[in-house]
């Protein structure tokens, strides 16, 4: 008598075995959501027509499918989304008079390229899982995936005041990654709590007044775009409130209280962070010529700036420190 085929696996054992082998790639946590078109479509485009993207106009030109994920990879159904901790604490002196700071994620090799073959590892996976024609496709902070919200849908955190994604566990200093397939997963039940409360720390610190109002970011006030996606002339209101900023801003991070009691110094080897990038001396960067910042950050996310916009965001620091 012929043997029986195996019975197929259930939606709910497949998306068991994708978080289990998502946690031995190194990824702290993974929820599986669905691709239905995202709830707050009206409040993307009200922000982008009042221009709050300044220059970013990919945005505008990525905003049908930010708003319809379904659309991004045609015939995909689910999203995997991953996370994984970044957090280095600041050296103790948290400013050093001719220094510069630099965000905790930028202070390594880029992650878009250290998360990449995990991420692909994973992809890999979930595609052995199905059949010839299975899709799975791997995406790190590129392209018009709104992540932030698929994680809430996937029930990994909720959209804090300051438009970070918080984990209740592990606050909001961590990468998000995704991958979006076709195989027939079990989704997870959204993150719906707001556990913001009426706390508006983040709100009330920002340098540079960046938020309209909770959840709604000025982009062309936020010192995170200011110093790197940004390219003109910082004008000198805003440069004043930038402080020793010269890439990025953790500020609406650092003070929220979920980060102060849960965040965990990451020992992540293959993120390779290095503290010594928190601070850069800022007379060595308002100078560096072209090939030696190449040689030096070509590789980290200070390259999106580039030399002549960290000559640029250290002269504002220095300016600053009078």
């Amino acid at each position: 008598m012929a043997a029986q085929a195996p019975a197929p696996l259930t939606a709910a054992r497949l998306a068991a075995l994708v978080k289990e082998h998502a946690r031995e790639l190194g990824f702290e946590t993974t929820g599986i959501t669905d691709l239905r078109a995202v709830p707050h479509a009206d409040a993307l485009d009200r922000w982008l027509d009042a221009g709050l993207a300044g220059t970013m106009a990919y945005m505008h030109r990525q905003a049908d499918r930010r708003k319809n994920p379904a659309s991004i990879r045609p015939g995909t159904t689910r999203a995997v989304v991953v996370t994984r901790n970044y957090f280095l604490p600041d050296p103790a002196a948290d400013r050093v008079r001719g220094t510069g700071r630099v965000a905790k994620y930028a202070r390594g090799p880029d992650y878009h390229v250290t998360l990449r073959q995990p991420l692909d590892r994973l992809a890999t996976f979930i595609r052995s899982l199905g059949n010839a024609d299975t899709i799975a496709v791997a995406y790190v902070d590129a392209g018009p995936l709104p992540e932030r919200e698929l994680a809430q849908r996937a029930g990994l955190g909720w959209i804090g005041k300051n438009t970070m994604l918080l984990d209740p566990d592990r606050g909001s200093y961590f990468f998000i990654g995704t991958v979006l397939t076709s195989l027939g997963l079990a989704i997870d039940p959204p993150f719906e709590a707001d556990r913001c409360g009426s706390c508006t720390r983040c709100l009330d610190a920002c340098p540079t007044d960046a938020f309209v109002e909770p959840r709604v970011l000025d982009a062309t006030r936020c010192i995170s775009y200011l110093t790197i996606e940004y390219r003109g002339t910082i004008p000198q209101e805003l440069g004043k409130s930038m402080g020793d900023w010269v890439f990025g801003c953790d500020v609406c991070q650092d003070v929220c209280p979920w980060n102060a009691k849960f965040a965990r110094a990451s020992t992540d080897p293959v993120l390779a962070l290095d503290g010594s990038m928190a601070r850069l001396d800022l007379d060595e960067m308002r100078t560096i010529d072209d090939d030696t910042f190449d040689h030096r950050f070509g590789s980290t996310p200070l390259e999106r700036p580039g030399a002549i916009g960290m000559r640029r965001n250290a002269t504002v620091a220095s300016a600053n420190q009078g």
